[in-house]
């Protein structure tokens, strides 16, 4: 069977019990038109084959364009998207709860200026993050977390990544990929730790905003083996992959060779996937 379309990042069904499996569906998009999506999971155990059609085209407008930006944009949407605002990757940025936009009032009412969490996640390690609190538990799905906790409920985005910067220093914000590509059970009594050395080091000014009750999320994804050495591939050197899918794990299509594909990191890319 064939899929041909432009790539996006990949969607995730979940429930949000203490514990749950991740289930992966493709969405992709024939240049701009959202296409049907293709249950991805089912993929895992099969031969597949992906071939980069030597095209990107900008997830804003449709163009073809010699590089992506952010999430599969062209430079000229990159620098003018709503989505791509500093305050995506920067949260403490965030000045929309006070009236004032950084790039579109519109898009950032609706995306910043709502209730947000900050977290202990664990993924190659235990990193702090933010989120919308609508994002939960997809945000994690993303990372690759096999399990997260909430610290914090907060009205808006802005005081979401004060919290976030106060925290990086008992914690990092980052993942490596090749650890979080690796088997790895949630800890569950680790994460609670966090959470109250978190609480520790924010003190009492923020205590109001301290969620003490949510319980830790565990995540199983579906992974028939890790291979023990996992080398990122990019379409651009690699234009064509094939091999038995062994699992997918955060935005990661993992080949039993070890090769390790990051769909999110290819939105925009024209593909023809072959299985």
């Amino acid at each position: 069977m064939k899929w041909l379309g432009n790539l996006r990042k990949m969607a995730t069904l979940s429930g949000a019990q203490p514990s749950a499996n991740v289930h992966y569906s493709l969405i992709g998009a024939d240049v701009l038109k959202e296409m049907p999506p293709l249950d991805i999971t089912e993929l895992i155990g099969k031969e597949v084959s992906i071939h980069y059609q030597n095209e990107i085209h900008c997830t804003v407008t449709g163009k073809v364009i010699p590089k992506a930006f952010g999430d599969g944009m062209g430079y000229n949407a990159w620098i003018k998207a709503p989505s791509a605002v500093e305050s995506v990757l920067r949260p403490e940025l965030s000045r929309i709860h006070e009236g004032v936009a950084l790039r579109d009032f519109a898009w950032e009412q609706a995306h910043h200026n709502q209730p947000h969490c900050v977290y202990v996640s664990q993924t190659s390690g235990f990193k702090v993050g933010v989120t919308r609190s609508a994002n939960r538990p997809y945000r994690w799905h993303d990372q690759g977390a096999v399990g997260a906790i909430v610290i914090a409920d907060v009205p808006y985005r802005q005081l979401a990544g004060e919290l976030e910067v106060l925290l990086k220093s008992i914690m990092t914000d980052k993942t490596n990929y090749r650890k979080m590509l690796q088997f790895v059970d949630a800890d569950i009594s680790a994460l609670e730790s966090w959470r109250e050395e978190c609480f520790d080091a924010l003190g009492e000014a923020y205590e109001s905003f301290f969620d003490e009750t949510s319980e830790p999320l565990a995540f199983t994804y579906p992974v028939t083996f890790y291979p023990e050495k996992i080398k990122s591939i990019r379409l651009d050197k690699i234009p064509e992959v094939s091999g038995r899918l062994v699992g997918i794990k955060g935005q990661y299509l993992l080949f039993a060779d070890g090769s390790a594909l990051n769909l999110r990191n290819h939105s925009g890319y024209r593909v023809l996937i072959e299985w």
